[in-house]
């Protein structure tokens, strides 16, 4: 019996820093991603150097529903029990209200939303006893989202999840958290103009974008600290305090 902890879209951003904190802490990995095989096999090889941790890699698409029973079918194929599921993987749609879809709207939901809920469903019984399940929030499931309808909402969905999930795990003895990130200096948010970034800076009291390593702490603390049970942790340096 092998014992990972498991994160969704665990190659790339916030994932890959949660990966690296909790690798620095010594536990084995399984980092699924969605289609960048060569991050995935640059960001396995890194982990492993440097940590010298197991680190394995599965592509699952977290928008394709037959991703489920292929997660659960790796744990099981593999005899893998996880110490602690952290579901990170999302998508956004930044469609214009007037112009959004309803595919549109359904995909990131199902990605957000629905896909999380039914792979816990899948894999719960390889989650052992004391573990603990993360999902990412974020800030924009507390603020109201002006760029993203569909994201903000499912963000905001996720939250209630959390909280909802608590007596439903309790058979399980597994707790269940969130982590609701405001704005961090993943790669993406890097490559946002400048004067953009100040607008963003100026309504955080901290002055400044949060490091993903800051942010990856808190994932960790929700892991290890056996009292933290149906939190949502938002992480956004006081945003708009100011």
């Amino acid at each position: 019996m092998n014992n990972y902890v498991c994160i969704t879209g665990g190659t790339k951003g916030i994932g890959k820093a949660v990966a690296s904190c909790l690798a620095q802490a010594g536990y084995p990995l399984l980092l699924t991603y969605a289609s960048d095989e060569e991050a995935a096999e640059k960001a396995r090889e890194e982990l492993e150097n440097q940590y010298g941790i197991k680190v394995l890699t599965l592509k699952a698409d977290s928008t394709d529903k037959a991703s489920i029973e292929l997660v659960g079918q790796f744990l099981e194929t593999n005899d893998i029990l996880l110490d602690a599921m952290v579901f990170n993987a999302g998508i956004t749609c930044r469609d214009p209200f007037e112009q959004m879809s309803l595919e549109e709207w359904e995909r990131v939901f199902f990605a957000n939303v629905h896909y999380p809920v039914f792979l816990l469903q899948r894999i719960v019984g390889r989650i052992r006893k004391g573990g603990s399940v993360v999902f990412t929030g974020s800030l924009m499931g507390v603020q109201p989202h002006s760029v993203s309808l569909a994201y903000g909402t499912t963000k905001s969905a996720v939250h209630a999840l959390v909280r909802n999930l608590v007596k439903h795990l309790v058979p399980y003895d597994i707790r269940v958290n969130g982590v609701a990130p405001g704005f961090v200096d993943t790669e993406w948010q890097k490559t946002k103009p400048a004067e953009i970034r100040r607008n963003i800076e100026n309504k955080i009291s901290l002055n400044r974008f949060c490091e993903p390593e800051e942010l990856a702490e808190v994932y960790r603390m929700l892991i290890e600290n056996k009292y933290m049970n149906g939190e949502v942790i938002v992480v956004d340096g006081g945003y708009s305090y100011k």
